[in-house]
């Protein structure tokens, strides 16, 4: 999901750099990030925050492709691709969180 947002948004206008684009690219790496740190922590009540964590950036980034469709900066398509893919994260990190049995 990095590497696909960090291409869609090379597109974008110059203008968003520090806006829309910063805040997208944030937030799909914060998803894998936190992931990772929260595996390196001592128990899963911990594991389970950065989950929590990352969850929330999930749901950014998700509410940040429909703006970016609003503003006509993806195509519908593209902005239904990405949404599912974020959505299969969602139900992966849900997955896993209810795995930890906090």
């Amino acid at each position: 999901m990095c590497k696909v947002i960090f291409v869609l948004t090379r597109a974008f206008p110059p203008e968003e750099k520090f806006g829309l684009i910063s805040q997208m690219t944030r937030c799909a790496v914060s998803i894998p990030s936190n992931i990772a740190e929260g595996c390196g922590r001592k128990s899963n009540k911990e594991f389970y925050q950065f989950l929590n964590v990352a969850l929330g950036s999930s749901f950014e980034l998700e509410t940040q492709v429909i703006i970016a469709k609003e503003f006509n900066y993806i195509s519908d398509e593209k902005s239904e691709a990405i949404c599912s893919t974020i959505i299969e994260i969602q139900k992966m990190i849900a997955g896993l969180q209810k795995s930890l049995n906090t």
